[in-house]
């Protein structure tokens, strides 16, 4: 087998097991804690509606009012800094869900929009990435000089340990950052920035969601916007590093492969040496690079060994009386005499 294809498969076989075992530990890590959850809630909304006489259908308009509500605690979602800040999240692919267009005009012009801005987006953090590990290379090579190190160039070992340093830096910059505006804790923040910066975008932490900070808090908002935008160059230019490393491989691979067809092909397929063919190391005589002979013109069913030339045989053949054996009795005492 190829070895692309048992990397392929390999490749299939880790992913589905590493679904299966995640699957597994946040079922033993959030299955009970939903339940409990799920119980406290419905104990403190039936304890709601019977100390103020809340029916069903007013108390479903109220967890509707209060769900529809919530993306206004930031202010006008859809002025120019909300438009922007959605653009910048639908254009790096993160998704939050904290506020969506319900216009038919909206959703249309949203779809059209991403699939344009997407790949746009993609081809920009992948070319600054690209760029970031330039830099990065020209930094550790003058790092390399100034240590007197024996090999200056940058290995890709080297750029990973880099790009993987400058995310961890911004992460946990971003993580303090966020704390102090948003209020969470700390590991809060750092799960926010995580998930931010990967485009896993749950939604379950939005910045700039309280206090009308889209309006009041511009410069919190640039912040915010440079800390996506950034973050995801950096992030691209880590896995630039590890596509790069992959598609490496690949190559090698498919190179070992196209040599290893080359050989086992030259094995089966008949190569001319002077007058000898080979065939899987064995010569096989009587086969010229010339120009073909009466005799290499004939078919083997043309019975040269039987002593009667090309003529005869044709002859014999167009006669419908014609027997082979008795070809082949007449010729005997022939083929004794010409073995004698």
């Amino acid at each position: 087998m190829k070895r692309q294809n048992v990397r392929t498969l390999s490749l299939v076989i880790t992913t589905f097991t590493y679904l299966l075992v995640g699957a597994a530990v946040f079922d033993a890590l959030e299955s009970k804690e939903e339940l409990i959850r799920d119980g406290m809630l419905k104990d403190i909304s039936g304890a709601l509606k019977k100390k103020y006489n809340i029916s069903d259908d007013d108390y479903k308009m109220m967890e509707l009012v209060i769900t529809e509500y919530k993306p206004h605690k930031a202010g006008p979602q859809w002025k120019f800094a909300g438009s922007f800040y959605f653009a910048t999240v639908v254009l790096a692919m993160i998704g939050y869900g904290h506020s969506t267009p319900v216009t038919a005009g909206g959703k249309a012009f949203c779809m059209g929009y991403a699939m344009v801005g997407i790949p746009l987006g993609l081809v920009m953090f992948q070319s600054i990435g690209e760029r970031l590990n330039k830099f990065a290379s020209v930094v550790i090579r003058q790092f390399k000089k100034y240590f007197n190190c024996q090999r200056i160039e940058a290995t890709e070992m080297n750029l990973m340990c880099a790009t993987a340093t400058l995310s961890t830096i911004i992460i946990t910059t971003g993580a303090a950052v966020f704390s102090r505006y948003e209020g969470w804790t700390y590991f809060d923040s750092f799960y926010y920035c995580f998930v931010t910066l990967t485009t896993i975008g749950f939604g379950d932490y939005v910045a700039l969601q309280n206090d009308n900070a889209l309006q009041n808090k511009p410069g919190y908002v640039a912040l915010s916007l440079v800390f996506i935008l950034f973050g995801l160059a950096v992030v691209a230019a880590s896995i630039n590093l590890l596509v790069l490393r992959f598609m490496t491989m690949n190559a090698e691979d498919i190179r070992r492969d196209d040599n290893e067809c080359m050989q086992s092909s030259s094995n089966n397929v008949l190569t001319l040496d002077g007058e000898v063919m080979a065939v899987n190391g064995k010569l096989l005589a009587g086969h010229h690079t010339g120009e073909l002979t009466e005799i290499d013109q004939m078919s083997v069913c043309s019975c040269n060994c039987l002593g009667l030339t090309h003529s005869e045989n044709q002859e014999l053949l167009l006669d419908t009386s014609y027997q082979p054996s008795q070809t082949i009795l007449s010729s005997g005492s022939t083929i004794k005499r010409a073995s004698v």
